[in-house]
C-alpha cells in the first residue's frame, strides 16, 4: 500500500467523522480488506483505527465547542457519544476541562 493511500485513508476517515465511518466502509474505500486496512492504518498513524476515529471525533467536538452555538448534547449525539455525559467524560479526560468551560475560553 503506497502512503498516499494511507494518507488518503487518514484525510477520509477525517472528513467523515460526523457520518460514523466504519473500517469496513474505509475499506471499500481504498479498495483492500478490513484486516489490511487496519494493519495498514496502525503502520502509518501509530494508534488503531478506532483509536483514531475517537481523537477525530474529539477534535471535531472541540472545533464545534468552539466555533459553534450548537449545544453540547447536540455535539455529543453528532459525534456518537450515547449522553452528554458519556461525551463530558470523555472529553474531559483528554482535554482536563468540562466541555463548557472550554467553550467559555473561546
Amino acid at each position: 500500500m503506497s502512503i498516499q493511500t494511507k494518507e488518503a485513508m487518514v484525510r477520509w476517515v477525517q472528513s467523515r467523522v460526523a457520518d460514523h465511518p466504519t473500517l469496513g466502509e474505509l475499506s471499500a474505500y481504498v479498495g483492500y480488506s478490513p484486516f489490511y486496512c487496519s494493519a495498514k492504518f496502525r503502520e502509518h498513524t501509530g494508534m488503531t483505527y478506532k483509536r483514531f476515529l475517537s481523537l477525530c471525533r474529539l477534535r471535531a467536538a472541540a472545533d464545534d465547542l468552539a466555533g459553534t452555538a450548537d449545544s453540547i448534547t447536540d455535539i455529543a449525539f453528532r459525534y456518537g457519544y450515547s449522553s452528554s455525559e458519556a461525551f463530558a467524560r470523555t472529553f474531559g479526560a483528554a482535554y482536563r476541562c468540562s466541555p463548557r468551560a472550554y467553550r467559555k475560553s473561546f
